[in-house]
């Protein structure tokens, strides 16, 4: 009767989401869309004041790549994920609906993607035919899904209209590709580009933007339906209420390039999905 007890603890134990398992530890990852030192100093603000927020020790944990910050969530080594509208919708997908956004930048609501270029002979998007173009990470929404999605709709399927179709893995790479002549375009999200131009790190006169894309809905944060719903409930009355007039909330709504937080749902990302299913990239 003992050993009948104990197996039925252990296997009770070991059905417990990983969760349960982690320390006491909340963590936290973020699709690398940026330089992973840029990533780190994003997340220490936010970590800090999560910490307080939940009462317990937060960690962020960084990832090699697009592909990794989704099989993290999924598979539950992580609590919290930042993820742009495409690594959601794989998200979702390969969790079987598990995953589920809860907040998003109100900007995310109207979110737009940018074609660069510093080539003086280019001043359209017509002009790039033949040249070679980079998009970002392949996983990527407004670095590559989204641009992609409005290219073809424009009947510039990728492969067929440039020479060459390159793939830097990141925005701020992008941009550096495009500075440097290694690409005649580029395509990256609005945010990034906003940034560098107003920290002084791009020279909009000498890289132009050539094209703007229509909105559509972008990054979120996402949390796995097996989070419990106290602390899940506690994670988003959190991030809603970072508010601009604290000194606290100015820098991390600044650092993560937001005026701030709304809540977020599955229905929104729909679009992405079908944008995702129709360039056979789903």
């Amino acid at each position: 009767m003992l050993r009948r007890s104990l197996l039925a603890l252990s296997l009770a134990a070991a059905a417990l989401p990983a969760f349960a398992q982690t320390g006491g530890v909340f963590r936290i990852t973020a699709i690398p869309d940026e330089s992973p030192t840029e990533l780190a100093r994003k997340a220490a603000p936010l970590v800090a004041y999560l910490e307080k927020q939940l009462g317990m020790k937060v960690e962020f944990t960084p990832v090699t790549d697009y592909a990794a910050a989704v099989e993290t969530l999924v598979n539950r080594k992580v609590d919290l994920a930042w993820f742009g509208g495409f690594t959601f919708v794989q998200a979702h997908v390969r969790s079987g609906g598990k995953v589920i956004p809860i907040v998003q930048r109100e900007e995310d609501e109207k979110f737009r993607s940018l074609f660069i270029t510093a080539d003086p002979a280019v001043k359209a998007l017509a002009d790039l035919k033949g040249k070679d173009l980079s998009f970002g990470s392949q996983s990527s929404t407004s670095g590559h899904l989204m641009p992609r999605h409005f290219l073809i709709q424009q009947g510039m399927e990728p492969e067929k209209t440039f020479r060459r179709v390159a793939y830097s893995g990141a925005h701020d790479a992008t941009i550096a590709a495009v500075a440097s002549g290694k690409v005649a375009g580029g395509a990256l999200n609005i945010s990034v580009w906003q940034k560098f131009v107003d920290e002084k790190k791009v020279d909009p006169a000498q890289v132009r933007v050539i094209f703007t894309t229509p909105t559509y809905y972008d990054y979120n944060w996402t949390v796995h339906a097996d989070l419990p719903k106290a602390t899940r409930d506690k994670l988003t009355a959190a991030l809603l209420a970072l508010k601009a007039d604290t000194p606290e909330g100015a820098e991390i709504l600044k650092l993560q390039r937001a005026t701030r937080f709304v809540p977020s749902k599955v229905e929104n990302y729909q679009g992405i999905e079908n944008a995702a299913r129709s360039a056979g990239l789903l």
